[in-house]
């Protein structure tokens, strides 16, 4: 369904195998076909111009975007609530970045012998639950 919206829209279309073809490609003026389209298991569509095209210029010239190349989704079907994922890594380290610095510089100064005084120790315990906050979050811990 997917390889026949994007196949229908190009000139030139040959199978060259299985779940393959070759066509004109649209994005730049293509006499003899240069790109090669292959629709694999999971419903996605792969290109290869060879004349050095991206797929975004690809899709975008035929009225198609870099999503149309994808099977949809599950948590995207219509009727199904969506799936709940976890946060991504980045934005996890990002919150924590103060939390980090905190634990480095606690780090440091127990690393040349210092002793961490009450305020700091309390500190540090929020920082680890934060990290646990965090982790949980993120489906990270176990």
């Amino acid at each position: 369904m997917l390889t026949f919206n994007l196949l229908e829209r190009l000139e030139k279309v040959k199978k060259t195998g299985m779940d393959s073809w070759l066509a004109c490609c649209p994005s730049h003026n293509d006499k003899t076909p240069s790109l090669a389209i292959k629709e694999v298991d999971n419903g996605t569509i792969l290109l290869k111009c060879f004349a050095g095209c991206d797929n975004y210029s690809v899709v975008s010239a035929v009225g198609l975007e870099l999503s149309d190349l994808f099977p949809p989704r599950p948590d995207r079907i219509k009727g199904r609530s969506p799936i709940s994922k976890p946060f991504p890594a980045t934005d996890i380290l990002k919150a924590l970045s103060a939390e980090i610095t905190f634990l480095m510089i606690c780090a440091g100064d127990m690393a040349k012998g210092e002793t961490l005084g009450n305020e700091d120790m309390e500190r540090l315990r929020l920082a680890a639950g934060r990290f646990k906050t965090a982790l949980n979050t993120g489906g990270i811990l176990v």
